[in-house]
C-alpha cells in the first residue's frame, strides 16, 4: 500500500497546487515544485494536518527532517504530535560534532550530517522529506539514524515519483506518501 490517501477531498487540494518546472536543475529532470503548495494556507495546513493525524498515536519521539524541504514538513509535525525535531542537513552546517552519511541521488551525489547526540538508542523516528525519487535520500537518513540505535518506524513524503522505484530501495521500511506522480 502506497499510503496515498486519494479518497480523502484534501489529497485533491494539495494536488492541484504542485507544480512541475521541466529540466529543473539538470535537463531531463521533471521538477516537483512545492511554492505554489506553500503559497495556499489552506492546502499547506491540509497537508501538514494528514501527516500529523497519522502519526498522532504511534508513540513517536523524533521527527527527522531532510535539507531543505523536509524543514517546512518536519517542525509542524513534529510540534503537533509532541516530538522533538532534528535536521538532516547538507555538510558543513551544523555547528559541533556531527555524523555523516554519504549517498548517490537521481542527478548526482551528496551527504547528510547530523548532530551527535541529538537522536538517542530506542527513540522512535519518523524521517520526513518533500519527495521521494530515486530513495537515496532517505535511505541515507535511515542508515544515519540506525547507526546511532534509533527506530525508524516510518518514512513520510508529500509526493513519490514511483517510476523511479525509490520505495524499492527502502529495504521494507513504511512510506506514507499524500500525493503520486507518474
Amino acid at each position: 500500500m502506497s499510503g496515498c490517501r486519494d479518497e480523502d477531498p484534501r489529497i485533491h487540494g494539495i494536488k492541484t497546487k504542485i507544480g512541475v518546472v521541466p529540466n529543473f536543475p539538470k535537463p531531463g529532470i521533471m521538477f516537483q515544485d512545492i511554492t505554489p503548495l506553500l503559497l495556499d494556507p489552506k492546502a499547506f495546513k491540509d497537508a501538514v494536518d494528514l501527516f500529523v493525524e497519522r502519526y498522532k498515536d504511534k508513540n513517536i519521539s523524533v521527527v527527522a527532517g531532510i535539507e531543505a524541504r523536509g524543514f517546512i514538513f518536519g517542525p509542524p509535525i513534529a510540534l503537533a504530535i509532541g516530538a522533538k525535531f532534528v535536521p538532516l542537513r547538507k555538510p558543513r552546517k551544523l555547528p559541533g560534532e556531527v555524523i555523516f552519511e554519504e549517498y548517490v541521488l537521481e542527478y548526482g551525489s551528496d551527504c547528510l550530517e547530523m548532530h551527535l547526540g541529538a537522536v538517542e538508542p530506542g527513540e522512535c523516528v519518523l524521517v520526513v522529506d518533500d519527495l521521494i525519487a530515486t530513495g537515496g535520500t532517505l535511505c541515507a537518513a535511515m542508515n544515519l539514524l540506525e547507526r546511532v540505535g534509533a527506530v525508524v518506524v516510518e518514512c513520510a513524503c508529500l509526493i513519490e515519483l514511483p517510476e523511479l522505484k525509490g520505495r524499492g530501495r527502502l529495504n521494507g521500511k513504511p512510506l506514507y506518501v499524500l500525493v503520486e506522480y507518474q
